[in-house]
């Protein structure tokens, strides 16, 4: 067998095919376990105010573009087809949606400049958000305009790939593995805002309500719903009640509001322990 002094074999941790094999997952899972950590603590970043909601949700001014769109293309057709049917009551949708990225921008913002002004820097709060477009790109919007830095937190899915542009690469993170991002999005988390969102905002708010309602974690939470004609036409969180399936009490693990004023109000007031 021949040998060559120019060539050596790779170390295992710069061999390629080795790290992205199955065989690799364990370590992989630990890098995004460990790096996130080793950045957070590099920026001081210890706690953390997370925003869900739909990846969806466009602005107002963009969501009117998109429906005159549809509406232009059916008064251009002769006949109402089921496809252009369903795409005009999306764009209604959307529109009706839209007034939602205002106010998870403008709470975002004043949640910010809230945090800005406590006086230790390990106290303050860190806007943080799934990082993608909709709601979450509104969150790290209001962020950036209060003039700090927006923290996104994204993961590599075939519609929904890359970092919204308010996002600081420094201290924002691209995950393969959802229950390492959700670890992360909650671990640091001090507060939670959902805003109406499908069914990845309905998993990440319902297994957060799990960990806090069976004590998986000991500290206290705020979850609020923003949006109240959103919430109560989608759930009747009081019928898990009647039907014996939670108790009476978990119904304060949760609080639906309406308004930003009324959010910022009473994030602030339940943070204040954190902040003192």
């Amino acid at each position: 067998m021949m040998h060559s002094d120019t060539v050596r074999p790779f170390k295992a941790y710069k061999n390629m095919d080795f790290l992205n094999s199955p065989e690799a997952r364990s370590i992989r899972v630990q890098c995004e376990l460990t790096e996130p950590a080793v950045r957070f603590e590099q920026f001081g970043i210890k706690n953390t105010i997370v925003f869900f909601g739909s990846a969806r949700i466009q602005e107002p001014k963009e969501a009117d573009k998109r429906l005159h769109a549809v509406e232009k293309e059916v008064q251009a057709t002769e006949k109402l087809t089921p496809e252009l049917e369903e795409k005009l009551q999306a764009a209604k949708a959307l529109r009706k949606a839209a007034p939602y990225y205002d106010a998870a921008r403008e709470l975002a913002k004043r949640l910010t400049r809230w945090s800005m002004e406590i006086e230790a820097p390990q106290k303050r709060m860190h806007i943080i958000t799934g990082g993608g477009p909709g709601i979450m790109e509104a969150a790290n919007r209001g962020t950036y305009d209060a003039g700090s830095h927006a923290i996104g937190m994204s993961i590599s899915l075939p519609f929904e790939n890359e970092l919204n542009k308010y996002c600081d690469i420094e201290r924002s993170f691209r995950f393969h593995y959802f229950f390492v991002r959700k670890y992360w999005l909650f671990y640091l988390s001090k507060a939670l805002v959902v805003f109406p969102g499908g069914f990845g905002t309905m998993d990440e708010l319902f297994e957060v309500l799990t960990l806090i309602q069976t004590g998986k974690t000991s500290k206290r939470v705020p979850v609020v719903l923003f949006g109240a004609d959103f919430w109560n036409s989608f759930m009747n969180i009081n019928a898990l009640v009647e039907w014996g399936t939670i108790s009476r009490k978990d119904l304060n693990l949760l609080r639906v509001l309406d308004t930003v004023e009324d959010a910022y109000n009473y994030l602030t007031e339940s943070l204040e322990s954190y902040t003192r």
